[in-house]
């Protein structure tokens, strides 16, 4: 710490003015400033450059707040210029007012600054100068000396009061010149200096019954300041002894919260003369501006003192009463007992807390040990009575600091807030003295803490999984995110975007976002046949500055709908039209496969199951339709009556809610069996060659679906067991969807059928259809009957 030097200026205001900076210590103890000025000076008089003084820069002084707090005292006295920086006087300063005979006096401020906050101890010396003439309680003073009184008696006058101190205190007496007396003074210390006339030739009535003085009391000021006392003393024969008192001075201690009417001494005067002119009364005399004569009463012919009303350490210390004890002889002979009523202080005062500065918002990222707010704690009791400590609750982040001269306290952070946790707080603030028993008394200073962004929005679940159906209208919202953030304000206000640099394009180039409330729409319409699961990700961002964000993976499942008609495979004629022609020989038997009916529809589940029925038959006794494979079988042996030619008409309709449906026209031919074979022998060759060649193909894709199968149910298996409730991309693709039903594909190849049946899976505990599959081969009847071997492939 740097060490200032004293400075100050010089001013012509009824007095001199010095100012003056005083170090206390070097090395790691703060310094002290002093300035000097004198009493009664008037207003605006500059004390210093407080600013200057202080080392503040100028430029800066006015964004600082400088400002001063007097200690001690109701009012302000001083000001401080907050363009310049100097401090100077406010109000009127009388040095006997502040201080009365206190020496030397004292004035103790706080200089406070902020950004950042600073104090600093600041001492005003108010020297007293001569304003006040000694002055007597009396214009006149009467005494009485009897004739015979002999040379050298000395008689008490009654001694004058200057409040003022030091050389400007009184310091002297004069008396007129007269061939009768002399003056002496006795000097007290503290209680002053106190007049004797002192006889020093015989009195003569007869010569002169009176004599008139002038007693002058002068101080040492600069001008001197007198004032005077007219003394008649008038000579007397009679009652020629004055009561004395017991003691020079009476010294009595009392508790200032002492009851009225307490006792606190006898005052005994004795009087050698006999009769009445020996017998003393007691008379309280009024003291100079301490209003003893209300606070005291006492007993006028037993001289017993005490206490009238209540005391108050802090207003007054010692009371110094003046007791006159007068006889009662015709011309009554009275002295002055000087009594000394010392007041203790009691603990009846509750300390005060002065809140000086305060900083009601702390933002919630604030460092440890940010001042919050300054504090002036002060007790007018003395001694331990006085002395207070200040605490505060356990389980806040705050603490209180002291300074040096445990005057102010400074409020702190101790630790980090969280405005998610408690966004406010009403610190209590307990003073305690130290008396016993202890007072105490308690602020509440409200803090609101200011959020940050601090947290990021969060999803209410990760991952999202949505099911929508396919042909869903464009343009219409499908499903909605939500994310909440706990800041608040613009802090908490969330947007929502697609995160199109972590998507699939193909994917996000379909989709928008609502921004505001996270409501996404679909710009075209889904074919579950196309497309039966995507996924994107969306993210969350707050509008603080720098704005947090979460993202979430969203997986979109498409649910099939029924909205694809079965597609007739076989029969087909040559014009494209569901319409065929099958020879049948007439002496087959009952159950002979005549044809089947092969059929294909694009949805899954119930939507893809296909059911066959006759709608239209020429004979309903000759011919039947197996329900679930669609094919046509014999019921009875051909007759001589039957008919060549039968039509038959086949509806064949899916299980959708609106089942959908298609119809294939079969028409059959009772030929001979001579012309039967002759008919099937010619297309033989081609026809074995076809077969062959779609046998091949059909090969290869019951073992390319077969393996897909075992994967598909490794999978399953696995997602069973796990107790995880996330999918990986990988699985959604290994395992697509899943069907409470198997999703089939019937093909024939000459005696031979083939269908792909697709594998049932479970995801989590939804069931959705799958598009794997695995081919079936079915044995034609016919093939069984004539012996021909049969295929299967699981």
């Amino acid at each position: 710490m740097a060490c200032g030097k004293p400075r100050g200026r010089w001013q012509s205001a009824r007095g001199v003015l010095r100012v003056s900076c005083l170090l206390l210590l070097c090395a790691g103890v703060s310094s002290e400033i002093r300035y000097t000025l004198q009493e009664e000076s008037k207003l605006g008089t500059v004390l210093g450059n407080l600013a200057k003084d202080l080392g503040l820069d100028s430029t800066a002084l006015a964004g600082r707040n400088l400002r001063i707090v007097t200690i001690g005292t109701k009012q302000e006295l001083f000001q401080v210029n907050q363009r310049e920086g100097a401090l100077f006087v406010d109000r009127r300063i009388d040095r006997e007012e502040l201080c009365s005979r206190s020496s030397p006096c004292l004035i103790s401020i706080k200089a406070v600054v902020e950004n950042p906050l600073e104090m600093q101890q600041v001492v005003v010396e108010i020297v007293d100068v001569n304003d006040n003439a000694p002055v007597f309680i009396d214009e006149r003073y009467h005494l009485e000396i009897v004739e015979y009184a002999v040379t050298g008696a000395r008689y008490q006058l009654e001694g004058a009061h200057d409040p003022d101190v030091g050389s400007n205190a009184l310091q002297a007496y004069k008396l007129s010149p007269n061939p009768f007396f002399r003056l002496e003074t006795d000097d007290l210390g503290d209680e002053g200096k106190i007049p004797f006339l002192v006889l020093q030739k015989a009195l003569d009535r007869e010569s002169s019954a009176r004599h008139d003085l002038i007693l002058t009391a002068v101080d040492g000021g600069k001008p001197q300041r007198t004032g005077t006392l007219s003394i008649t003393v008038v000579v007397s024969d009679v009652n020629d002894n004055p009561p004395v008192c017991g003691k020079q001075k009476y010294t009595v201690t009392v508790k200032e919260d002492a009851p009225e009417g307490t006792f606190l001494m006898r005052i005994n005067a004795t009087d050698s003369d006999e009769g009445v002119n020996g017998e003393v009364e007691y008379t309280l005399r009024n003291a100079f501006r301490n209003g003893a004569s209300e606070l005291f009463e006492l007993d006028r012919g037993t001289g017993d003192l005490r206490i009238k009303s209540g005391l108050n350490f802090e207003e007054k210390q010692v009371y110094d009463l003046k007791i006159v004890a007068a006889d009662k002889g015709a011309v009554s002979l009275s002295t002055q007992c000087n009594v000394l009523v010392k007041v203790e202080d009691v603990n009846d005062n509750k300390p005060e807390i002065d809140i000086t500065s305060l900083s009601g918002r702390i933002p919630e990222d604030a460092p440890p040990g940010t001042v919050v707010a300054l504090m002036g704690v002060t007790d007018l009791d003395s001694g331990m009575n006085g002395k207070v400590v200040c605490s505060l609750p356990k389980d806040i982040p705050f603490e209180l600091k002291q300074s040096s001269d445990s005057s102010f306290y400074s409020l702190v952070t101790k630790e980090h807030l969280d405005k998610e946790l408690t966004p406010f707080y009403d610190i209590a603030i307990t003073a305690t003295d130290l008396g016993a028993p202890p007072l105490s008394s308690a602020e509440i200073i409200h803090v609101d803490v200011i959020d940050i962004n601090d947290n990021s929005p969060v999803f209410l679940q990760s991952p999202y999984i949505f099911y929508i159906y396919e042909n869903n209208k464009p343009g219409h919202s499908i499903f909605s995110l939500s994310a909440v953030d706990v800041d608040e304000g613009e802090n908490a206000r969330v947007s929502y975007s697609i995160d199109r640099l972590n998507s699939d394009q193909s994917v996000t180039s379909f989709l928008n976002i609502n921004e505001a409330n996270g409501t996404v729409v679909a710009l075209k319409s889904f074919d579950f046949e196309s497309v039966k699961w995507f996924q994107f990700h969306v993210l969350a961002t707050d509008s603080g500055s720098p704005a947090l964000s979460s993202n979430v993976s969203v997986k979109v499942f498409i649910l099939d709908q029924n909205d694809n008609a079965p597609v007739i495979l076989s029969p087909v004629s040559a014009n494209g039209s569901a319409e065929g022609l099958e020879e049948v020989p007439r002496n087959v038997n009952a159950g002979h496969l005549v044809t089947k009916v092969r059929a294909y529809d694009a949805d899954i589940g119930y939507n893809g199951w296909l059911l066959f029925s006759l709608q239209e038959v020429s004979d309903h006794s000759l011919f039947g339709l197996e329900r679930y494979t669609g094919q046509i079988r014999t019921l009875r042996p051909f007759t001589e009556t039957d008919e060549a030619q039968h039509k038959l008409l086949v509806l064949v309709k899916d299980n959708g809610n609106v089942s959908l449906s298609a119809t294939a026209t079969v028409l059959i031919k009772i030929v001979e069996p001579k012309e039967a074979f002759a008919a099937s022998d010619v297309p033989n060759a081609v026809k074995d060659e076809e077969d062959s060649d779609v046998t091949f193909y059909l090969t290869i894709t019951l073992g390319s679906v077969s393996v897909l199968f075992v994967l598909s149910v490794i999978v399953l298996i696995v997602m069973q067991c796990s107790k995880s409730t996330h999918y990986s991309s990988k699985d959604l693709q290994d395992t697509n969807y899943d069907g409470t039903l198997c999703h089939s594909i019937q093909y024939r190849s000459g005696d031979k059928r083939y269908m792909l049946v697709g594998p049932r899976m479970s995801i989590g505990s939804t069931i959705v259809p799958g598009s794997n599959g695995n081919t079936l081969v079915v044995p034609d009847r016919r093939s069984r009957a004539s012996g021909e071997r049969t295929h299967q492939s699981k």
